[in-house]
């Protein structure tokens, strides 16, 4: 048995994020029947973690296991010619049987676009957000998301694990045109972390939350207290690294 790693990235919009689930349309699932069509045997593909409803992947890793005989290069153009305009397939290659896309990963990152004005060609990917924002206070707050934490204040729903602890490598926002991106990097993230520090985030810069209290929030850990979950279509996961 011969173990593959698959890289790709996806436009999320329609789909209801990367696991198959029943009566719901997800990328596991579309690439999945497509390695069908081609191999002509089921495969089970194991991603390197779930997404949410139409959150998108600009870098995204899954791996496969499989008897037959694959020749990568030409798997990879077949799939991309059969999948959908919403998924492309970056890489394909054999590696290691120790070599898991979920759990040998050291660390997973995510961008967080919002937009000022109305952009029909960023619609998608970005959030429109047309208060005012400070800047400078935001990225102040970044320095306390810094190291490791228990983040149940940013969790939807209960842990995969028995605790909420998560060490963040990387938070900061920064400046582009027509807006502003959210960069944050972690061990790991839990569910709806993300977008609930930016709705977090939003509060800080918008002067509904002080420093002060976004501290004790990050230390008392409760949920109801932190900022609304931002829409998904301004989330992107863009880096996986191993």
């Amino acid at each position: 048995m011969s173990r593959y790693r698959l890289d790709l990235q996806f436009d999320g919009t329609d789909f209801h994020g990367w696991q198959i689930q029943p009566s719901a349309h997800s990328v596991e699932a579309e690439v999945e029947n497509a390695l069908f069509t081609l191999l002509q045997v089921p495969i089970d593909l194991i991603g390197c973690g779930r997404t949410d409803t139409g959150v998108h992947a600009s870098f995204y890793t899954a791996h496969f296991d499989t008897d037959l005989p694959i020749d990568a290069i030409n798997l990879m153009y077949k799939l991309q010619k059969i999948l959908p305009p919403s998924i492309a397939i970056i890489a394909i290659g054999p590696v290691s049987n120790e070599f898991h896309a979920r759990f040998s990963a050291i660390s997973r990152s995510y961008i967080y676009r919002i937009i000022h004005n109305k952009d029909p060609f960023k619609t998608r990917y970005a959030y429109l957000f047309l208060g005012k924002l400070d800047l400078d206070l935001m990225n102040a707050s970044c320095k306390d998301l810094m190291g490791t934490h228990e983040f149940s204040a940013f969790c939807k729903g209960q842990p995969s694990t028995d605790h909420y602890r998560c060490n963040v490598s990387q938070a900061h926002w920064k400046q582009i045109e027509n807006g502003l991106e959210f960069h944050i990097s972690a061990n790991r993230f839990l569910r709806n972390m993300v977008r609930a520090i930016v709705g977090t985030q939003l509060d800080i810069g918008t002067g509904k939350m002080n420093l002060e209290e976004h501290r004790k929030l990050i230390a008392e850990g409760r949920r109801s207290d932190a900022g609304k979950s931002v829409p998904a279509h301004g989330l992107t996961l863009s880096d996986v690294n191993y």
